[in-house]
């Protein structure tokens, strides 16, 4: 018989995934163990492998597109959909979020991987990933593993280079939204970007 699973503390999961006593995660948060599990005791190389496999498996099951594409009306939307992909990452990850008709999402691929301070992009990464789909607009997604969304002058600089390459290459950049600690920051909201 399957036990009702959804009942379980974390730490009881953990344990039944790990074979390692409840008590030695129990003080702990999930994102906190998938960041570092050899901090926990009885965690060693082949289970930490196990928790590292586990964190792709659950990365790529956020970064599925549902079969009901988003519609993306607002930076709120943008929010919701990606600060459970991007919220715990340990560095600053840059996606960009392809618009079809009507502001669907069509594709949000992970356009770089930077450091835990910055992330590197340039606009020809970002239009020639642009131009492989059929969109209308763009949105640009990148995380401040510290929570604190607010944008550096680097990234207000990147931005509004951004925006003016989307003007010439007719695909509106739509917003720039930084992803902190279940907060965020609006490029648009906050005026660096106008119609």
């Amino acid at each position: 018989m399957i036990k009702d699973l959804c009942h379980e503390s974390n730490a009881d999961l953990l344990s039944s995934l790990l074979n390692i006593p409840a008590e030695n995660i129990a003080c702990k948060r999930i994102s906190d163990i998938l960041t570092a599990p050899r901090s926990i005791k009885g965690i060693g190389h082949q289970k930490a492998h196990k928790l590292y496999v586990l964190k792709e498996i659950i990365r790529r099951i956020m970064a599925e597109p549902p079969s009901n594409a988003p519609i993306i009306r607002c930076a709120e939307d943008i929010s919701n959909f990606f600060t459970p992909r991007l919220r715990y990452e340990t560095k600053e990850q840059f996606v960009l979020a392809l618009l079809g008709a009507r502001n669907k999402l069509i594709v949000s691929p992970t356009i770089s991987i930077g450091t835990l301070t910055a992330s590197f992009v340039h606009p020809r990464e970002i239009f020639t990933e642009a131009l492989k789909y059929p969109c209308a607009a763009i949105v640009l997604i990148h995380n401040h593993p510290s929570g604190d969304p607010t944008p550096s002058k680097e990234d207000i600089k990147v931005t509004r280079k951004l925006v003016s390459c989307g003007k010439t290459m007719e695909i509106p950049v739509v917003d720039h939204v930084i992803i902190g600690d279940n907060t965020y920051y609006s490029m648009k909201e906050h005026g660096y970007i106008r119609k």
